[in-house]
C-alpha cells in the first residue's frame, strides 16, 4: 500500500498551439505536474493536428487566431479544465459551450493597455498626417517643391474625438490624445461610465449617430460582441464628416470592410486606419489597400518584446494556476 502511495499523480496534459514568446514558454517547462506539447511554429496549426493536439488535454493555451468551438472542445474530451488565452479579446472561444462544460478561462487584459493604446495614437497620426503617402511620393519623386496644400492632412489641436468603447484601452487612448490639444471627447458604449469619463470631461454620445456625426477622429476600442458586429457601416460612415479620420483598434468585424472602402474611395470621409481586418491576414488583392487614404497595420497593437513576454508570462500561469485548482492572475468571469 505504501508503494501506491508514493506514486506521483497523472501528469497533466497542456497543449500549446503555437510557439510563444519565452518567459512564458519557461514557466511551463518548469511546471513539474504538467506534460507540455507544443505546436513546434510560429505559424498558425492545421485544425487536424490542433484536434489531435488538444485530445485528452487538461489544459489549453491558444491564440485569438485560434477558433474554440464546440467541435474543438468535443475533440478535446471530459479532461479540459482549463482554457488561457494570450489576448485580451475572447471573441474567438465559444463562451456558451465552455461555461457548459464548467472550463475555466484565463485572459490576458490590462498588461497590453499601454502599448495598444501607444499604436492607436501611432496609427492615427500616420493616417491623419498622410505619412505613408509623404514616404512614398518622397521615394518616387514626387516631391518637387514646396507648395501651401501638398501633402495636408488633419491635425488634433481643437478637434472633436469619439472613443466607441471607453474600456481600459479606450480610456489610455484619451489619456494620450488630451495632450495634443482635444478639445472635446464623446465616448458610447453599453452605458455611460461617469466615473472613467470625468478625468477626460468625456460626453456620452446618446447615439452611435450622433458620435458619428460631430466627431473629427473616431476610434474604435470595444470588443467584437454581437451588439458591436458591423456597427460602423454604410449608415455609420454616410453620419461623418468629410474631413474626418477612423481609425480601429479592436477587431475587423466591427467594421463593413465594403461599406469604408465605399465611404474612402467615394470621398465621403478623409481616411481611415486599421490595425485589424477580416480576415486576417487581409488578402493582398483586397480593394482598401489601392487605396492611398487607408492604412492598414498586421494587428501589431500589443508587439513590443516586452508586453508580449508579460503577456505570454500571464497567459501561462493563468493556465498553471487553472489547472492546479488555484485562483488565477485573470480569470475571465463566466
Amino acid at each position: 500500500a505504501a508503494a501506491a502511495w508514493m506514486r506521483p499523480a497523472r501528469l497533466m496534459k497542456v497543449f500549446v498551439t503555437r510557439r510563444i514568446p519565452p518567459e512564458g514558454r519557461a514557466a511551463l517547462a518548469q511546471a513539474a505536474d504538467c506534460e507540455v506539447e507544443q505546436w513546434d511554429s510560429d505559424e498558425p496549426i492545421p485544425d487536424e493536428e490542433l484536434e489531435r493536439g488538444i485530445s485528452g488535454a487538461d489544459g489549453l493555451l491558444c491564440l485569438l487566431s485560434d477558433r474554440v468551438d464546440k467541435r474543438l472542445l468535443d475533440a478535446a474530451g471530459a479532461n479540459l479544465k482549463v482554457i488561457s488565452t494570450l489576448s485580451v479579446g475572447v471573441d474567438h472561444l465559444a463562451l456558451d459551450e465552455i461555461k457548459k462544460r464548467g472550463i475555466r478561462v484565463g485572459y490576458t487584459p490590462d498588461v497590453l493597455t499601454d502599448t495598444t493604446a501607444e499604436l492607436a495614437v501611432s496609427l492615427l497620426l500616420t493616417t491623419c498626417r498622410r505619412l505613408p503617402e509623404a514616404i512614398a511620393e518622397v521615394k518616387n519623386g514626387g516631391w518637387t517643391t514646396w507648395k501651401p496644400l501638398w501633402m495636408c492632412g488633419y491635425g488634433l489641436t481643437q478637434s472633436t474625438v469619439g472613443i466607441i468603447g471607453l474600456g481600459r484601452i479606450g480610456q489610455a487612448v484619451a489619456r494620450r490624445l488630451k495632450p495634443f490639444g482635444v478639445q472635446r471627447f464623446l465616448y458610447t458604449g453599453r452605458q455611460p461610465r461617469p466615473r472613467e469619463a470625468e478625468e477626460f470631461q468625456a460626453e456620452f454620445a446618446v447615439s452611435v449617430s450622433q458620435l458619428a456625426t460631430e466627431s473629427d477622429f473616431i476610434v474604435v476600442a470595444c470588443s467584437l460582441t454581437p451588439a458591436t458586429k458591423e456597427l460602423c457601416n454604410k449608415d455609420f460612415f454616410q453620419k461623418m464628416k468629410k474631413t474626418a479620420v477612423f481609425v480601429n483598434i479592436s477587431r475587423g468585424d466591427v467594421v463593413n470592410q465594403d461599406d469604408l472602402y465605399q465611404a474612402l474611395a467615394g470621398g465621403h470621409i478623409a481616411a481611415a486606419g486599421l490595425d485589424v481586418t477580416t480576415p486576417e491576414p487581409l488578402p493582398t488583392n483586397h480593394p482598401l489597400l489601392t487605396l492611398k487614404n487607408c492604412v492598414i497595420l498586421p494587428h501589431i497593437g500589443s508587439a513590443t518584446y516586452r508586453t508580449r513576454n508579460i503577456m505570454s508570462l500571464l497567459a501561462a500561469n493563468n493556465l498553471l494556476a487553472g489547472l492546479r485548482g488555484e485562483p488565477m492572475p485573470k480569470e475571465l468571469k463566466l
